[in-house]
């Protein structure tokens, strides 16, 4: 594997990790509020959205490239 797709793959993993860090815990508090088992159902919904995160950024990553590269010239 080239040191570029490394590097791609690591962002990959990286971005969705924080992205579904935060919004996890944004919506679990929005929807369940903060009080007792917060953190556990927090750690919860992170661990589906990043399973579905880090799979959709590898898939999207290059579209959304290739847009912005269309609309930025």
């Amino acid at each position: 594997m080239t040191k570029e797709k490394q590097q791609q793959l690591a962002f990959g993993f990286l971005m969705s990790m924080q992205m579904a860090l935060v919004m996890s815990g944004i919506l679990t508090a929005v929807n369940t509020g903060i009080a007792n088992g917060y953190l556990a159902r927090w750690m919860h919904a992170f661990l589906i959205a990043w399973a579905c995160a880090f799979p959709l950024v590898l898939l999207f990553a290059p579209l959304t490239r290739k847009l912005v590269s269309k609309l930025i010239k």
